[in-house]
């Protein structure tokens, strides 16, 4: 199940490790996805001496070739960059080098690079006044420009230091997980090509205004690496690749107009990536029987493929038939082990058939769904609708409030809480959590208006 969630604020500074990472970014969350992302990365975190399951994988919504960290253990990763990559491997790469920047405390260090520059900058702006008031205000705004000219060149330096070490860290975890470092040049070799598209400059000059190191540097300095590693020759997994086709073809047509995804892949295409992208582009264009057409030919390779199934629920309850849409469902969370993501469309879909008889059920997957993942306002807004439904308002206003305080809707967050509170026995596990949400919109609110 394709589906965007919430909004991201990456309050980050512009120049931070490159990229273009903008606040109120869409995360977009898929099981299948997820379990890729999460199954490339492990051997890597394992290798950076991090604890299994402490790294998350997360998925944005955005067209640019870019991944980068922003604190803790998380990873972000463009849609743009896993429809560049031509292979797992490609992407393995870059999860590595992010590792490095996770293992190096890059963030944490950010502070050292601003404040140097910072130093800079304001003895120049003093030294700049000074000259201005003794006359001299040419001479002063020279001095100011060269100043911030400097303090800019500081930082940016900083920062290239930071992704060559992060850079070497991750050719490091990439030989220790027994990864070719092939995949790693050649994304390297994409975002060179970029750079020449876009006719940015190579020389040294160019680099003094660079976040990151000349990528044609960067990939000299690393073919020299790998080349010589033991893992240049190991062969890619062929079922991680597989899998990660699959997906970038699902991604495709999700993301992509149906035109585009039809031109990309072709009816004749009879693989299963071609299909998978086919059946969203049908679904797009409302035409339910060609996106069943495809879903069905995608079971038949895979009759227990949970994210088949997923999918055919999916366009069956999106296309205005939940009754129909339940048995697929119902297929695919057993198959998964009760993965959230797909139990709370099964949810979803027992309340759309507006039949109560159904609605313990919803509240079963669903409880089940939040307390595997708290993190999915979607299976919280469908396990309110089934608390209101039954009059149970303490506890639909607790639901509100848990997927607001996900959205940063803090004042709505506080007031739900309170109400929830207000309603549920106290000392209950329900009536605690109403309080911690009380209490995290209450603290966050502050901070706003600190700001």
């Amino acid at each position: 199940m394709m589906r965007l969630f919430c909004h991201f604020a990456a309050f980050i500074a512009a120049f931070v490790w490159a990229a273009q990472p903008v606040s109120a970014q869409s995360v977009l969350r898929d099981a299948e996805t997820e379990a890729l992302l999460n199954d490339m990365a492990a051997p890597l975190v394992e290798a950076a001496g991090l604890a299994p399951g402490n790294v998350d994988i997360v998925l944005i919504n955005d067209p640019s070739i870019n991944a980068f960290v922003a604190g803790g253990q998380a990873i972000y990763i463009h849609t743009g960059l896993i429809n560049a990559a031509d292979t797992a491997n490609e992407v393995q790469g870059v999860i590595a080098h992010e590792l490095g920047h996770i293992t190096g405390g890059h963030i944490n260090r950010f502070d050292e690079g601003m404040s140097a520059a910072g130093n800079i900058s304001i003895l120049s702006l003093l030294l700049g006044v000074g000259a201005a008031l003794a006359g001299a205000s040419e001479a002063g705004i020279g001095i100011m420009q060269a100043g911030q000219r400097a303090a800019l060149g500081k930082f940016l330096a900083f920062t290239r230091v930071q992704e060559a070490s992060a850079d070497a860290a991750g050719a490091q975890y990439l030989s220790d997980a027994g990864l070719s470092g092939r995949g790693s040049l050649a994304f390297f070799g994409k975002l060179l090509n970029q750079e020449f598209r876009y006719y940015r400059r190579q020389d040294d000059d160019a680099a003094f205004t660079r976040t990151h190191p000349l990528s044609g540097d960067r990939i000299a300095r690393l073919r020299e690496v790998y080349e010589r590693d033991p893992a240049w020759d190991a062969p890619d997994d062929g079922e991680i690749q597989a899998r990660f086709m699959r997906v970038k073809a699902k991604l495709y047509g999700y993301l992509s107009t149906p035109e585009r995804t039809l031109q990309s892949y072709p009816e004749y295409d009879t693989s299963v990536p071609a299909r998978y992208a086919r059946a969203y582009a049908f679904h797009k264009s409302a035409l339910v029987d060609q996106a069943l057409a495809e879903t069905d030919a995608l079971i038949a390779t895979d009759p227990q493929n949970p994210y088949f199934l997923e999918l055919k629920g999916q366009v069956l309850l999106e296309s205005g038939k939940p009754d129909e849409a339940l048995d697929p469902l119902r297929q695919a969370t057993d198959f998964s082990r009760n993965e959230p993501l797909i139990s709370s469309m099964l949810g979803h879909a027992l309340i759309a058939t507006e039949d109560e008889t159904n609605f313990a059920e919803a509240e079963r997957v669903l409880r089940a769904a939040v307390a595997r993942d708290r993190l999915n306002p979607f299976a919280w807004y469908q396990l309110g609708v089934v608390y209101a439904a039954r009059g149970d308002m303490p506890r639909a206003r607790l639901a509100s409030a848990e997927q607001q305080v996900m959205r940063r809707n803090y004042p709505e967050a506080l007031r739900s809480a309170q109400a929830a509170e207000a309603g549920l026995e106290p000392g209950t596990p329900d009536w605690i959590r109403a309080q911690d949400i009380s209490l995290q919109a209450r603290a966050a609110l502050e901070q706003l208006r600190d700001r």
